[in-house]
């Protein structure tokens, strides 16, 4: 049982945030947003993040600080060991294989920033092609983001992954906020996006409420892994609530500047908002390349981008690294070898064949982000109970809110979970 704490509220909230931002608001949002429905996908997204997300992100909190451990114990403590442990072994083992073509994508990141700050994308566009097409220098530049990441966790939580995030965080916020600003000043930038923010309500479909509610659960970084082990660190006079708000209060406004960011850019220079997965990355390189201060701006939004990104990975090696460290006999460094060697293996595959990423993702993605944010809401409502749970997130007085607050929580959020699955098996299927 773990006795580390964040050292005060601010870097908790730093923190968390820092795990829960990542590509999932800067890459996926906007085209999410272009493929399903525009800006009235935005606004069933902002209703699921506070009635699903937040209540969600509660209860993982609550199961991480009551058992003061990663998924294991968690899981262990609330459905026994003969379930729990082998529960959170594989949920765990899902996002450990997740985060090697993560890197992968964030490798590409790298390039593309180190591309735009020493040669922009005036120059031919297939140059950039050649060095993401390089499956050595990609599968070398993940390793250098892995052995990064190794480096701030031998560091310790409060001397690395908090000092580290308190200083990303806010940088990223500030970059977004100063490239928002350019953005705007753009000829018709503004009446384009005042345009897309015009809702369409009637064109929207069952599958693109789905996917916003998706979304919401995606963006936020549930999962019955990240979000416990990470609660596991704060300290008993957090308010769970108010952190849980602030944690996506901070993640929605990165995911809102991203998308004002990048939707009125693609729109001003006619590029397709619809092209989906590949929008960051094939469409923004000409983006910058026909901007004015194209090349420092490209720069600035990818080296932000980067480093939110790293954030994210960060927390799923030290999610396992503190599993091994718990739960075996290793020392914290034989466990933190043991994870760099394996993650170092695991990342070939994608590195040298990019084209089975959307396969992985298929298996090792947001569904089981879903699951396991499922099992740990059940956790901590039905294996733990209503008095663990209640202590946990309303530790005064129990008011009839805070009641029907659990109740939500206890009933009605897993049942929207286990939809959104079903949903996004079915729809991964017919996919296929």
């Amino acid at each position: 049982m773990s006795k580390l704490t964040f050292s005060s509220k601010t870097a908790s909230l730093l923190t968390i945030i820092g795990v829960a931002v990542g590509l999932g608001n800067v890459w996926r949002f906007p085209y999410m947003m272009g493929q399903y429905g525009g800006s009235a996908f935005l606004f069933i997204y902002l209703i699921f993040i506070f009635l699903f997300g937040i209540p969600a992100l509660t209860g993982e909190f609550a199961l991480g600080r009551h058992t003061r451990s990663g998924p294991v114990g968690a899981f262990t403590a609330a459905f026994g060991a003969k379930f729990g442990k082998p529960f959170a072994y594989f949920i765990a083992t899902t996002i450990f294989i997740a985060n090697s073509y993560y890197l992968v994508v964030i490798a590409n990141i790298a390039y593309l920033a180190f591309h735009s700050g020493f040669y922009g994308f005036e120059t031919p566009l297939p140059d950039v092609s050649a060095g993401l097409d390089n499956h050595i220098l990609q599968y070398l530049i993940a390793l250098t983001l892995l052995t990064s990441c190794l480096g701030v966790i031998y560091q310790g939580l409060r001397k690395g992954i908090e000092r580290i995030s308190t200083a990303i965080v806010p940088f990223f916020g500030l970059v977004m906020i100063y490239l928002l600003y350019h953005v705007l000043n753009l000829p018709g930038a503004t009446s384009y996006l005042l345009e897309f923010l015009q809702p369409d309500f009637a064109a929207l479909t069952p599958k693109y409420v789905f996917a916003a509610m998706g979304q919401a659960f995606f963006t936020l970084s549930l999962g019955g892994t990240l979000m416990i082990a990470y609660g596991s660190y704060i300290k008993e006079e957090t308010s769970l609530p108010a952190l849980a708000v602030s944690t996506g209060l901070g993640d929605l406004a990165a995911a809102l500047l991203a998308a004002l960011f990048i939707v009125p850019t693609i729109l001003v220079y006619q590029l397709d908002m619809e092209q989906g997965p590949t929008l960051l990355f094939s469409t923004l390189p000409h983006v910058f390349g026909q901007m004015p201060n194209g090349r420092m701006l490209g720069t600035l939004f990818l080296v932000a981008l980067l480093l939110i990104s790293f954030l994210s990975s960060l927390a799923v090696l030290q999610l396992y690294v503190r599993m091994f460290f718990d739960n075996t006999r290793l020392s914290f460094l034989q466990s933190l070898i043991l994870v760099g060697v394996a993650e170092a293996i695991l990342i070939i595959p994608s590195a040298f064949n990019p084209s089975i990423i959307s396969i992985m993702d298929l298996i090792f993605g947001s569904g089981m982000q879903m699951l396991g944010s499922c099992l740990a809401i059940i956790a901590i409502c039905w294996g733990l109970g209503k008095g663990i749970a209640l202590k946990q997130i309303f530790p005064g007085k129990q008011e009839r809110f805070q009641q029907v607050y659990f109740q939500w929580l206890k009933w009605i959020v897993p049942a929207a979970l286990i939809a959104t699955l079903i949903l996004y098996i079915y729809d991964s299927i017919s996919g296929l």
